[in-house]
């Protein structure tokens, strides 16, 4: 490996280590804020829903953007900004400012999450990329490992304001260290002008479809639904669109891989929120202990997805998605058994079970969706990489709760938000054989 590509690699996996290590990190910390804040369990999982939507709404169009100005710049900034906001979260005096600084951060992760991608599948060349992305993907479980062993400790030590303010400034101080890691700059020049109606019309509907869905708004659903619908037909009829709708028609397995990948993250983003609030609140766990618990599970997740990244490089990437989605379906069954009584030995063991799937099917889909495209929609393929993560975590979060809204008792909605987890991948199960399907002809097509 060069200089470089470990310069741009080494920067790229701080990011995606402290970004996710604050989400697992926070919903250890919850409780504590809730406490502080006078909240219920409602308005606690819009401090993860904030943050989800934002960086979803934004993320499609700052990646076109990215294009024009550079995915360095972009990716700095990104970087700056989230750094930023974090350290504000630390300091909000009440709910509706936490909530306005965590919209702020999810703008900030919007740039990151757009051009990581890209920028990786850049510097490493096809053969490399599976083994590139694997490390990647490794270092966002380890965080996960991590964050509930530090969120807990922090929390429990030092006050839910720790688990901002203190990765808010590493990633300060990385944006200052950025141009110097990252030397090479990447721009697509275009003379056709930036979609703002169709930029403003996939952020409302994104919007509108996630937050119906969280506050069970019919009207809200059907706009964002019509919204989207608008969209497609919208962007397709563009030279130069926002997002490049046409290549979820004419390449098949982009569209599988994609939607594959929303149906994960919609099915097990959930389980991180709905799990601490059962070991604190139902099980009486304090944040230090329950951080404990996560540990081995993502741990799990972080050497599978190393491994599985390498062997999607030898074998083919869409079989092996395909099974890491097959175990997440049986594990999220375990869960919906799950009950007050059940042994905590029984739950860490669903854990690995979950940690061994998710861990199997990113980087293999990963390498896929990037695979598919040319070099020139790279910055679309990476923001709808981020998007399907994002939008299928903000909509797990609306799941959940939309659940915590429906049912006073808490073990009710635990049940009901893992039984749609369970249909969502049972899906997911369908569109990575799909893909593996389609993937095979296009190998067979390229062949001839």
């Amino acid at each position: 490996m060069s200089n470089n590509k470990f310069a741009v690699l080494f920067t790229l996996c701080i990011t995606s280590f402290l970004v996710p290590y604050m989400g697992s990190a926070l919903n250890l910390a919850l409780p504590e804020i809730g406490q502080a804040f006078g909240l219920d369990v409602k308005q606690l999982g819009w401090i993860n829903s904030a943050f989800l939507i934002a960086t979803a709404m934004f993320q499609v169009p700052l990646a076109k953007i990215s294009d024009s100005i550079g995915r360095k710049r972009m990716f700095l900034c990104g970087v700056a900004l989230f750094g930023v906001s974090s350290v504000a979260c630390a300091f909000a005096w009440d709910f509706a400012s936490l909530i306005v600084f965590r919209v702020f951060s999810g703008i900030g992760a919007s740039m990151v999450f757009s051009t990581n991608l890209a920028i990786l599948s850049a510097t490493y060349e096809p053969h490399e990329r599976g083994s590139a992305m694997g490390i990647i993907t490794s270092v966002v479980y380890l965080a996960l490992a991590l964050g509930p062993f530090f969120g807990g400790m922090l929390t429990h030590y030092l006050g839910w304001e720790s688990v901002f303010y203190i990765p808010g400034i590493i990633l300060i101080v990385q944006a200052f260290s950025v141009p110097f890691l990252i030397k090479q700059e990447w721009i697509a020049h275009s003379d056709k002008g930036f979609d703002k109606i169709g930029s403003l019309v996939y952020g409302l509907a994104l919007f509108c479809l996630v937050f119906g869905f969280s506050e069970f708004s019919w009207i809200l659903m059907i706009a964002g639904i019509l919204m989207f619908i608008f969209f497609y037909n919208y962007e397709k009829k563009k030279e130069e669109p926002v997002l490049q709708v046409r290549l979820f028609s004419s390449n098949k397995v982009f569209a599988f891989a994609s939607l594959a990948a929303f149906l994960s993250y919609a099915a097990t983003m959930a389980l991180f929120f709905m799990v601490s609030l059962y070991l604190q609140f139902e099980r009486g766990f304090d944040a230090r202990t329950s951080g404990l618990i996560f540990v081995a599970s993502a741990l799990v997740q972080s050497v599978s997805a190393l491994y599985a990244g390498r062997l999607a490089d030898k074998f083919e990437a869409s079989k092996i998605a395909m099974l890491g989605m097959g175990l997440n379906a049986i594990g999220l069954l375990g869960l919906v058994f799950v009950g007050s009584e059940t042994p905590i030995f029984a739950i860490i063991a669903m854990l690995l079970f979950l940690g061994l799937g998710v861990g199997l099917f990113c980087s293999p889909n990963t390498k896929v969706i990037m695979g598919s495209v040319e070099n020139k929609f790279m910055s679309q393929a990476s923001a709808t990489v981020g998007t399907m993560r994002l939008t299928g975590q903000a909509l797990s979060m609306g799941i959940a709760i939309m659940s915590v809204s429906l049912f006073g008792n808490f073990m009710q909605s635990w049940r009901f938000t893992f039984a749609i987890c369970v249909a969502l991948c049972l899906v997911g199960v369908y569109a990575s054989s799909v893909n593996s399907i389609f993937t095979l002809h296009a190998k067979s097509s390229a062949e001839k």
